[in-house]
Order: structure tokens, then sequence, then C-alpha cells
């Protein structure tokens, strides 16, 4: 009778975990990328202000603290588990400097639009064979990003 059981458990266990028809479940392949918005000719990309929709974004002179908090709460949830706020790399690479690094509009296009960036865009490129990752589109909105870039404004100094 032992055996009658173990055995059932045994098939039970094989069929629950095996992959259900229409799942998309298999993490050893790479995200797929929405060809729809990646831009085709890469000669029609600005470096300084990246792929996508800002063409000018305006900062003030100071931080604005609300906001910068709002993008930190953000930033907790959906970056720092692959960013840290250092120039050290954990998956991707780290915050520290970025304000110096890229305009304010390359940022925004990339946190909104990053898949034709790093198709076009040769550093982020160079980036992605040390990353090894593709990042992903974190699904933020224009007014989360910006948020988002206000807290990086912060991180790297700017009162």
């Amino acid at each position: 009778m032992n055996k009658i059981a173990l055995l059932l458990v045994a098939t039970v266990l094989l069929i629950s975990c095996g992959k259900k028809e229409g799942s998309n479940d298999d993490f050893s392949k790479p995200t797929p990328v929405d060809e729809s918005a990646v831009a085709k000719d890469p000669s029609d990309y600005d470096p300084k202000r990246g792929e996508g929709k800002f063409d000018k974004v305006e900062l003030g002179a100071s931080v604005d603290q609300a906001m910068a908090a709002d993008g930190e709460k953000l930033a907790e949830v959906k970056c720092t588990s692959c960013h840290k706020l250092t120039d050290e790399k954990l998956v991707g690479p780290g915050w520290k400097g970025v304000m110096s690094r890229h305009q304010p509009e390359w940022i925004m296009n990339f946190i909104t639009n990053p898949d034709p960036m790093i198709t076009k865009d040769p550093k982020m490129q160079a980036q992605l064979e040390i990353c090894l990752v593709r990042m992903p589109n974190q699904g933020l909105n224009d007014d989360e990003a910006r948020h988002v870039l206000e807290f990086m404004r912060k991180n790297d100094g700017v009162k």
C-alpha cells in the first residue's frame, strides 16, 4: 500500500511541475524585444538625448525634495535590485555620477524607452557587453521617470 501511495504522490508531483500550455515562465530564454519600439535606422540616433519623446527636460536649480523622495521609493522597488547608488556595478552600472555622464533628456528617454536605446547607442552596447543583461522596461510613466531622475540628481549631490 505504501508503494502505491508513494507512486501516486510522485506522479502528481511530476505532472504539477511540468510546463503548462501557454506558460511563459522559461527564464533561460532572453526577454523578447518589442521590435516596434526599436527604430530601424541607427544613423538618426542622437547620443545626447537618446531615443524617445523627451527633447527638453526642465530641471530646477535645486532638487525638488518631495519629487526625489517619491523617486527614491520607486527606485527601491524598480531599480536598486540591479543598480547600486554608488559607482559600483551590481547587475547594471552604479548610479553615482549619472547626471554628469548623461543629459536629463537621455536619462528620461532611457528610463521610459530602453530597448531602442540599447539597440542604437554605442555606449549602451558596450555596457551590455560588460553587464550581459539588457535593462528591462520597468513600465514607468513619464511622471514616475521624472521622479526617479530627481532622485538621481539628489544621489549625485545636487542640493
